[in-house]
């Protein structure tokens, strides 16, 4: 021990303590519960309380230390304009950035993925549904009718149901349609073509068409009025050797 500190005392240097910054602290309390953080309070081996009583031994240090600090005029605060360059270098701050957005980009793409097959999932169940439906209700109309054709049911309430089921499915458009009517397009080709039925054979004359000779007139039949055309007829154009001829007399 003697050694030691004859040793100490040889290399020990006798500088000011802003060269040396050393803060020695007795015990120090807990600034919440106000209980002394010695060895018996600290169990070493929980992390937790080992780990807190170097961070309030840190603090009370700052704590003595920064008023001396401030009394010799030493700056304790980084000025607002401070630069530092950085550990890393700018090289591979970018792949890490690209490492990063790559991460990124690959959970997003597993995430729209992942929400395509569940939509994918909801549309099959959602048709599988329809399609259970409709078998049901078929399946429901062929017993009904086969009941009625063995007579076993005098009822035809599966053919209003029917009726109503297709009618409600067409309901929004038909409102809409009586709403709109037809456009100009449309209610041309109505007054000329008519509203369908029956064409072929609508001109043949019938027994009543036959014997109705009201439309009949004698002069038109018998060319004694107005010719067929009217004036179109009288102002006909005269051929191409007669207008020659007019042509040379006017010479």
């Amino acid at each position: 021990q003697n050694g030691l500190k004859r040793c100490l005392s040889e290399f020990k240097q006798q500088l000011a303590w802003v060269e040396r910054l050393d803060v020695t602290l007795g015990q120090v309390s807990d600034p919440i519960s106000q209980s002394a953080s010695n060895k018996d309070a600290v169990d070493p081996e929980n992390d937790f309380q080992r780990e807190m009583s170097f961070y309030w031994q840190a603090q009370a240090a700052v704590l003595e230390a920064l008023p001396r600090l401030r009394k010799l005029q030493v700056p304790t605060r980084r000025p607002d304009d401070y630069f530092a360059e950085m550990a890393k270098s700018d090289q591979q701050m970018q792949k890490i950035r690209q490492k990063l957005k790559s991460k990124q980009e690959a959970m997003e793409r597993s995430e729209r993925a992942k929400q395509l097959r569940a939509m994918r999932k909801y549309g099959k169940k959602v048709q599988n549904e329809i399609l259970q439906r409709r078998q049901k209700e078929k399946k429901n109309m062929l017993n009904a009718v086969k009941k009625y054709q063995k007579g076993l049911s005098d009822k035809l309430d599966f053919l209003d149901e029917e009726q109503t089921s297709s009618q409600g499915n067409k309901k929004g458009s038909a409102s809409q349609q009586i709403k709109k009517g037809p456009n100009a397009k449309r209610r041309y080709k109505n007054q000329k073509f008519g509203f369908g039925g029956k064409k072929k054979g609508s001109k043949w004359n019938t027994k009543e068409s036959f014997n109705d000779v009201s439309s009949f007139r004698s002069k038109i039949a018998h060319s004694k009025g107005p010719r067929k055309g009217g004036k179109k007829a009288l102002n006909k154009r005269p051929g191409k050797r007669a207008r020659q001829k007019m042509k040379s007399r006017a010479r």
